[in-house]
């Protein structure tokens, strides 16, 4: 569908037709980190990556702007390093870090409580690293209010037999 948004924020299209992409998910480098001796606690527990809307801002797009939804792994301070850098290899499924430290920092009051997914223990020396999050798109269209959007249940992702990029396996 070709489509432009004015600068009124109404959308001007030329077809009927709908749109679909696929946006990465950080799930995607959890088994680099794994390989490489870090610890993923919400793999190890069995439950979903606690996902937290941050205040930290996503650039505008015609109606679509709000508040970016991140991820946080709690990682061992002496890792912190090489897990940015682990990730920073998968660009398309949210690379590296946005955050590494103080919750409060990004808006983020009490990570016992995610907006989605489960809560994770911090453990002593663990430093909680956050990185950006596909359930941004949710938070964004609570505010843009689409006629119609359908979208993935947060940690409930696309499947594919594609090979992880940045995986240097394949």
């Amino acid at each position: 569908m070709a489509a432009s948004w004015s600068s009124s924020g109404k959308k001007s299209a030329t077809s009927g037709a709908t749109i679909a992409f696929l946006l990465g998910c950080s799930l995607t480098f959890e088994n680099a980190l794994i390989d490489a001796g870090i610890g993923v606690r919400n793999v190890e527990c069995g439950t979903l990556v606690p996902m937290f809307i941050s205040n930290l801002t996503c650039r505008p797009a015609g109606p679509f702007h709000g508040p970016m939804v991140v991820t946080t792994r709690p990682i061992p301070e002496a890792q912190v390093q090489l897990a940015g850098g682990l990730t920073a290899r998968y660009p398309h499924a949210h690379g590296a870090p946005l955050h590494a430290g103080s919750p409060q920092a990004i808006g983020i009051a009490y990570l016992g409580r995610p907006d989605y997914g489960d809560p994770v223990a911090i453990h002593p020396g663990e430093v909680p690293v956050f990185w950006a999050c596909g359930v941004t798109l949710q938070a964004v269209a609570l505010k843009a209010r689409p006629e119609l959007m359908i979208t993935h249940e947060p940690g409930i992702m696309f499947l594919t037999d594609l090979h992880r990029e940045g995986d240097s396996r394949w």
